[in-house]
């Protein structure tokens, strides 16, 4: 091709342009073409190319002469025999066509090009021109915001659910209250709780229904690094057995009849954070599996999807059960059991903490009066003598109760508790110092009946060498929460000789 310098080409009028002879304004227009940055290609009606730019060379990697004598097939990877008759019918009839392609560079990348084609018809031959510019740049920045906007569409829905699942959580801690309290066995669980908090282990909370087991996890979880992150709950025992995998890990619209829209799992909502486990002795066998896998692996898939999701999530579990029993009746797996079971919790019963009974039912009676609207309502001595007499079956949720329905039903300032008295654990016949059976007729007076429980917690202690916690130590002797035996011990001052 002949050149024409970038002085020349600078120096030109468009009154000296009209005076050149045709040979100059070829010599021009072909310096045009070749300076163009965007790709130029001539090619005739079977796709064989016959003329490029150097724009072309550079994007497609190839020199002229290896490009002239391809086909665009050659270069183009949806172009086939059958593709090229109806695009070529197609620009034969509206002269012009411009579209998004891709091209095959000589290494075999392919490239996202934008072309505006154009008809030409010389004599009986047919011929078009082609303008490909490359569009990589812009379709990574495309791809990029793309991403952004689905990404922020994702996170958006993520906040609204988690402040769906923390409405509902501050709705019930609100109502339930906050740790409180200063017997040895409540200091015992928050010593628990700072010993583990920062670590991000998996923590196995136990205890009895309504000892606030919900209320030890919150604690953990705001200790912990995740506390920016939400805790998100489940309540297992509340989920149909057919909707497990949906409430887990969710599911894609159309996966199942009902599955009307895509749903986010409860794992991927906690991502980051922690996922509470309620009532997880509830979860059906079948299904403990695809549990232990996110445990392992954190990864899941949804249900009706293929794409696997990878999340980091701390599980604290919860249970009433006695998860070693179920796993010995082959009602919970031993390995997801020895997975959640990392660093056991167990929370003790509230006639376990008779010195907190007047700190949190005067904190309940303050929520009652308030919410209630009864500012009068006031305890007697006698009303707090009686509450801490009491066994709490129910624990810290029935000491609510009580006193709501106190402050409810009350005539004047004074409180009147209804307590089921049936409910409270007898003392079983024991011993006494004479070393006669007590007599079923008999009644103990309550000094009686704590020298008798001294007596006892002293004998199993010497059996035992003073031994309280694990296999063949005196808590397993007397069948009572270790916890719950070391309260005792430092509330009688027993003492080792």
């Amino acid at each position: 091709m002949l050149s024409l310098s970038k002085h020349d080409h600078l120096s030109i009028t468009l009154k000296s342009y009209k005076a050149m002879k045709k040979e100059e304004r070829l010599r021009l227009a072909e310096f045009t073409i070749n300076n163009c940055g965007d790709s130029i290609i001539f090619h005739d009606c079977r796709g064989e190319i016959l003329n490029v730019n150097k724009a072309t060379c550079k994007i497609l990697g190839y020199s002229e002469k290896e490009l002239i004598g391809l086909t665009i097939q050659d270069i183009n990877p949806t172009s086939n025999k059958k593709t090229w008759t109806k695009y070529w019918n197609k620009l034969r009839k509206s002269k012009n066509l411009t579209f998004e392609d891709d091209h095959y560079t000589r290494s075999g990348e392919v490239i996202p090009i934008e072309v505006t084609a154009n008809f030409i018809k010389f004599g009986e031959g047919e011929y078009a021109v082609g303008f490909a510019r490359d569009i990589s740049v812009r379709k990574k920045m495309e791809e990029e915001q793309t991403k952004a906007f689905e990404e922020i569409k994702r996170l958006r829905k993520q906040l609204e659910l988690e402040n769906e699942y923390l409405y509902e959580e501050m709705a019930e801690l609100q109502a339930f209250g906050r740790i409180m309290g200063i017997s040895y066995a409540l200091q015992n669980i928050l010593k628990q709780i700072e010993m583990v908090a920062p670590t991000g282990a998996n923590v196995l909370i136990t205890g009895e229904s309504g000892t606030g087991k919900e209320l030890i996890a919150h604690e953990i979880h705001n200790r912990s690094e995740r506390k920016q992150r939400p805790m998100i709950r489940v309540n297992c025992a509340s989920i149909p057995r057919e909707l497990y995998e949906s409430e887990f890990f969710g599911h894609v619209k159309g996966a199942f009849t009902g599955a009307i829209k895509d749903r986010v799992g409860r794992f991927e909502v906690a991502n980051g954070g922690t996922l509470f486990l309620d009532e997880v002795g509830e979860i059906p066998l079948d299904l403990q599996s695809k549990l232990l896998r996110v445990l392992q692996e954190g990864t899941f898939e949804k249900v009706g999807n293929e794409k696997t999701i990878q999340v980091d999530v701390r599980v604290i579990a919860a249970t009433n059960r006695n998860l070693k029993k179920e796993v010995e009746n082959g009602n919970f797996r031993e390995d997801l059991y020895y997975r959640l079971n990392v660093f056991p919790l167990e929370v003790p019963a509230l006639r376990e903490r008779k010195e907190d009974i007047s700190i949190i039912a005067n904190h309940f009676l303050e929520l009652a009066k308030k919410n209630f609207n009864r500012p009068e309502a006031k305890f007697s001595k006698n009303n707090l003598i009686n509450l801490e007499g009491y066994d709490w079956p129910g624990n810290v949720r029935e000491l609510q109760n009580v006193i709501e329905r106190a402050v409810i039903t009350a005539q004047s300032p004074k409180l009147i508790f209804s307590l089921d008295k049936s409910s409270n654990v007898k003392p079983l016949s024991s011993p006494s110092k004479g070393g006669n059976s007590l007599s079923e007729n008999k009644v103990l007076t309550f000094a009686e009946v704590k020298e008798i429980e001294r007596e006892n917690i002293l004998a199993a202690l010497e059996k035992t060498n003073w031994k309280i916690f694990g296999n063949d130590g005196a808590a397993e002797l007397l069948d009572i929460p270790p916890t719950t035996l070391a309260t005792r011990i430092q509330r009688m001052g027993l003492k080792k000789n």
